[in-house]
């Protein structure tokens, strides 16, 4: 397991450096040979998560994540959902779905990605590597222990069955969001400012909306009949955290559409999906640090001033390449009235974009009168 993922950080770290490098000189042999570390990347990172579930499936309590999260008289189905149970399977998890979608956003785009987005390669090894390094120097998932007779068992809260797809579903969210931000990127990066990054991910963004979307709804069945809250929502610190990249996706669904046909909205396109991905980050951040009393919260762990640190290079990055291009994003077609089909899309989308940074505000204001005045 330890060397499956120090084989995917080393295939990782080669996809990102030779990769930009083979962009930068113009080398297309050296960039198909970054895809395929890509594509090997989540090989490894599929060996290291097979190893893990079949510890926790054969009760090997050598490895001292299965001894926290299983037990032998646990059912069959939860010795399975265990896998992400805790924080180091579910990061597992995290990065075996993320190489798998860069690895197959290659794939299917194999032309489009090598001539026209040359630069998403190297730029899925980067978010990738982020969580390789985690996984292998931070919160490794396969620290071991002389075995002991049976394990701890799960959370009796995570013995349900919505709990079993609900983290899944919410990953799938999360992790797609990444091809349309890094092909976004790789768009304004390769000064490519056209519709065609839009149309190569309709499909992904649509597959991500909808996971995040069903998996919000799977925890609202499990929070209602589990936790006892009597409601399906309570504005829960983490349940938002979900929510907010959900509703800045919703509204950039809507407004590409308005690229795709009047040439219009370019900068606020790619302004929403930067968004979406530094909140699906700021939400990880959330439920890891333990910064905010969650009942989804893990207890603070080391991990939280990694991705804090990681979101900080994402909003900062992107927000300097949107400005550097803002020359080439400018459209030349202009709202023709303010009771337009377009103008009603800017408006749905204001809307959503305003309740998303209302909740991010709400979310936030316990940390920022904790830092100020001392009291959450």
């Amino acid at each position: 397991g330890r060397a499956a993922l120090a084989l995917a950080l080393a295939l990782l770290i080669y996809a990102a450096l030779a990769g930009g490098y083979a962009v930068w000189t113009g080398r297309r042999r050296l960039l198909e040979s970054a895809q395929s570390a890509l594509i090997a990347a989540f090989g490894a990172t599929a060996v290291a998560t097979a190893v893990l579930f079949l510890a926790m499936a054969f009760n090997d309590f050598s490895f001292r994540y299965a001894w926290e999260h299983t037990s032998r008289d646990l059912p069959t189905m939860y010795r399975i959902s265990a896998l992400w149970g805790g924080q180091e399977g579910s990061l597992l998890l995290w990065m075996l779905i993320l190489t798998l979608v860069a690895a197959a956003a290659v794939v299917f785009n194999r032309k489009l990605v090598t001539n026209v987005l040359p630069w998403a390669t190297p730029l899925f090894g980067v978010v990738g590597l982020f969580f390789a390094i985690v996984l292998v120097f931070v919160s490794t998932p396969f620290g071991a222990q002389a075995a002991p007779p049976d394990g701890l068992g799960l959370n009796p809260s995570l013995q349900n069955p919505y709990m079993a797809a609900h983290p899944p579903l919410l990953y799938l969210g999360y992790v797609g969001i990444t091809v349309p931000f890094v092909f976004a990127m790789a768009a304004l990066v390769s000064r490519q400012v056209d519709e065609r990054w839009i149309v190569a991910t309709r499909r992904w963004t649509l597959f991500a909306w909808s996971s995040l979307g069903f998996g919000i709804l799977l925890g609202a069945k499990w929070a209602y009949e589990e936790v006892g809250w009597g409601g399906w929502y309570a504005w829960d610190p983490v349940e938002n955290a979900a929510l907010m990249p959900w509703l800045v996706a919703t509204a950039y669904l809507h407004s590409v559409m308005i690229q795709e046909k009047k040439n219009m909205l370019r900068v606020w396109n790619v302004v929403l999906i930067s968004l979406t991905f530094t909140l699906a980050l700021f939400g990880t951040f959330l439920t890891r640090s333990g910064v905010l009393n969650s009942i989804h919260s893990f207890a603070e762990s080391s991990i939280g001033g990694w991705f804090l640190g990681f979101i900080a290079v994402v909003a900062i990055g992107t927000t300097l390449l949107i400005i550097s291009r803002l020359p080439l994003l400018r459209a030349r077609s202009k709202l023709e009235s303010m009771l337009s089909r377009e103008a009603a899309f800017l408006y749905n989308n204001l809307f959503l974009v305003a309740l998303a940074l209302t909740v991010l505000w709400g979310v936030s204001w316990p940390l920022v009168s904790e830092a100020i005045r001392g009291v959450a």
